[in-house]
């Protein structure tokens, strides 16, 4: 869990709690007020990173708080968050209680790291952005605001030069338990502060923005935009606004003039910087021929940005699909039927009958189900390999005797396309009228289970 290293700052003492279930490593991190140890969890047996802060003098009332606010953090869970696994307050010493966090352990370098290689490509400066604005999000639905968004506190999961970059947030949350008076300034943060926060007014959600603006505009420049001391970072931005130069690409930059604006009211919201960098995204993606834009929806952002919001891009199968699947391959009496979910650039499969289980992504220009999803109708296909633009698709390649396919979208609440069922059959078929209304029918029934769990995630959230 790489953390921004400072001088030397006395390291805390251990509370029981933290020595007596984790192993404690080397230091892999220190601040002003805390320090971040590689440790292993003895009783799971996984890899984490514990970050313990300084024993601080506290009323048995802010204890209270103290303690109700780690719960609290602990339960954010988001693919853009560094995963908080515990998190509590260590009343040993009752005149000063210790709060420690124990989170996981992410291989990534941190943003601030990366960028001292130079700026990231625009495509990989939407993905991670992207991902950070929904982390950031997340976090601001449950009531927390992050304070602290510098490039030190982004992790990087890098999969490659051309593929997707990934982004996750650590420290959110962290001031709500620790109290924001033990936040110092350090030049490091100082150059990401807000105006309103150098004017002595208290952070919102849109201060937030601002400081994700700082850094996303840092990652495409490779520059850092205020610099100097602590007070000459801090005040520079009352001077002049942030210079987005006219290297940056167009879409791009709209988003962080967006989010740079001095006034908080004026900034963009995240789902706008969501939306706004998803159509900077696209893009890109048709820019280098990796997206046709026959296949793209009406309005392909909000599209697109929606497969994020119902967070059905996992690795493993979804086991509550499988009974759907099960379903329309009996219905129609096919071999495979499968769910998949299309992101702005590729299909994802979330559950499959009668497909190799190492078939897990298929590129947007190559896969079908973009079809139906890019029309929002179910579509009949009779013969699949009569189509050239699907002819490198993997499914196909991998099962030489498939011929026929039909889907219907998944289709959202408000009318957005976010996948498809989709089956094939080993035979030249025309799905007919009936059969097509069965496969939408069953494709509701995958909207309506994932509706449900978007409304229960937002009910949690309003408790």
């Amino acid at each position: 869990m790489p953390a921004e290293h400072r001088a030397a700052s006395p390291e805390p003492r251990l509370p029981p709690a933290i020595t007596q279930r984790y192993r404690l490593g080397e230091v892999i991190g220190r601040g002003g007020t805390s320090t971040v140890y590689a440790a292993t969890d003895t009783l799971l047996g996984r890899e984490v990173a514990v970050k313990v802060f300084a024993a601080k003098a506290v009323s048995e009332a802010e204890l209270r708080v103290q303690q109700a606010e780690a719960r609290l953090v602990a339960r954010l869970n988001h693919h853009a968050l560094v995963t908080l696994l515990d998190a509590g307050v260590d009343t040993s010493r009752p005149e000063a209680p210790q709060i420690y966090l124990v989170m996981e352990r992410t291989p990534g370098v941190d943003l601030k790291r990366r960028l001292l290689q130079g700026p990231l490509p625009a495509k990989q400066v939407a993905y991670l952005g992207f991902d950070l604005a929904e982390g950031l999000h997340h976090v601001h639905e449950h009531g927390y605001l992050h304070r602290d968004v510098k490039p030190a506190n982004v992790l990087l999961d890098d999969r490659g030069a051309d593929t997707r970059l990934r982004g996750k947030l650590t420290d959110f949350g962290i001031s709500s338990i620790i109290g924001s008076e033990q936040g110092e300034f350090t030049t490091g943060t100082a150059a990401y502060l807000g105006p309103e926060q150098v004017e002595g007014d208290d952070a919102v959600p849109a201060t937030d923005v601002y400081s994700l603006g700082l850094v996303l505009l840092e990652a495409v420049t490779g520059r850092v935009e205020y610099t100097g001391s602590v007070i000459e970072a801090a005040t520079a931005r009352l001077e002049r606004d942030p210079v987005v130069p006219p290297t940056v690409p167009e879409a791009i930059a709209v988003v962080l003039r967006g989010m740079l604006a001095r006034r908080p009211d004026d900034r963009l919201t995240l789902p706008e910087v969501s939306v706004g960098l998803q159509n900077a995204l696209i893009a890109e993606l048709i820019r280098e021929r990796s997206l046709d834009p026959a296949l793209l929806a009406p309005d392909e952002a909000v599209r697109a940005t929606a497969v994020h919001r119902f967070d059905v891009l996992g690795d493993a199968p979804d086991e509550a699909f499988h009974r759907v699947t099960y379903l329309a391959a009996r219905l129609l009496r096919v071999p495979v039927a499968f769910v998949s979910m299309v992101d702005a650039d590729r299909k994802v499969i979330r559950s499959a009958r009668g497909l190799d289980g190492a078939l897990q992504e298929v590129a947007r220009n190559e896969a079908l189900c973009a079809i139906p999803v890019a029309t929002g109708r179910a579509v009949s296909v009779p013969d699949v390999r009569a189509d050239a633009r699907i002819a490198g698709n993997p499914i196909l390649l991998h099962d030489e005797a498939l011929t026929s396919y039909a889907a219907a979208p998944l289709v959202t609440y408000d009318g957005l396309a976010i996948g498809a069922l989709g089956v094939f059959d080993r035979v030249r078929r025309d799905f007919d009228a009936d059969e097509l209304r069965d496969l939408a029918e069953l494709a509701a029934v995958i909207m309506r289970e994932l509706e449900l769990r978007l409304a229960a995630r937002r009910a949690l959230i309003a408790r």
